[in-house]
């Protein structure tokens, strides 16, 4: 018994061709219906976690800001330290001054070494004020945190369970159309799939509907919708460049 031999999809008559085509499309909407319940799951979920990444990162750098501002707290309370003992130094070195002149420079000593402790002040007040509000953005943020990975966890869980639900259909039908698009001329294919693209609902073959394109419903004439009976072209709209067909051939009644 001879084997069946794989008709060459240039050998395809036009009604092959159409019927492919059809099949084909009617495989893609069911898997647009598995993506539409979906919905807009999957880029909130990206969103999400691009969301916490964002965060996670601010947080670090905050940490990082409050611990480079203690380490400045430290260092003015060591200078305070050094400067105070300076102080103790040249006031007892006053005691024991010899002339105007060592006195005068003394004092000078002990001025200037008490506008820097007075100047290590000021900035600590600063560096704590400023460890202050960022301790505050820091709660802020990480309660934030906290909330859109709680977000997440709810999302992912949604979404997957919803790809469990469709993931083995939808890997059968994607299976089933790439077998099929084998089937079909490769020019023909890459027409119906940029028309596809183009159009909002997805179709990229219609077949006519009271003596009206499928796709965009305006009108067919006489002659043009006799030769979508015939099959023995492929005719498109004339406005909205879907491919038509008949509805005997879409299986329709």
């Amino acid at each position: 018994m001879a084997k069946d031999v794989k008709k060459d999809p240039q050998d395809l008559s036009v009604e092959e061709k159409l019927k492919a085509l059809y099949q084909l499309q009617t495989m893609l909407s069911e898997i647009d219906k598995i993506k539409t319940l979906r919905g807009e799951l999957p880029l909130e979920v990206q969103d999400l976690e691009d969301e916490v990444t964002g965060l996670t990162t601010r947080i670090e750098k905050i940490n990082k800001e409050i611990a480079e501002l203690k380490e400045n707290v430290t260092t003015k309370k060591n200078e305070i330290s050094e400067a105070q003992a300076s102080v103790d130094k040249y006031k007892t070195q006053l005691d024991n001054v010899r002339n105007n002149r060592e006195y005068d420079v003394l004092s000078k000593e002990i001025e200037f070494q008490t506008l820097e402790i007075e100047l290590c002040e000021k900035r600590i007040r600063e560096y704590n004020a400023s460890a202050t509000a960022k301790a505050e953005e820091l709660k802020k943020n990480t309660e934030l945190l906290e909330e859109r990975k709680q977000d997440l966890e709810v999302k992912k869980t949604e979404l997957d369970e919803i790809v469990s639900e469709t993931k083995q259909e939808e890997e059968k039908l994607r299976e089933k159309a790439k077998a099929l698009e084998t089937t079909i001329e490769p020019r023909l294919l890459q027409a119906f799939k940029r028309i596809r693209k183009n159009s909002r609902n997805g179709l990229g073959i219609v077949y006519v509907q009271r003596d009206a394109c499928g796709g965009c419903f305006n009108k067919i004439p006489p002659q043009r919708q006799l030769d979508i009976r015939m099959r023995k072209k492929i005719i498109v709209c004339e406005y909205c460049g879907r491919i038509m067909i008949d509805p005997e051939l879409a299986g329709v009644e």
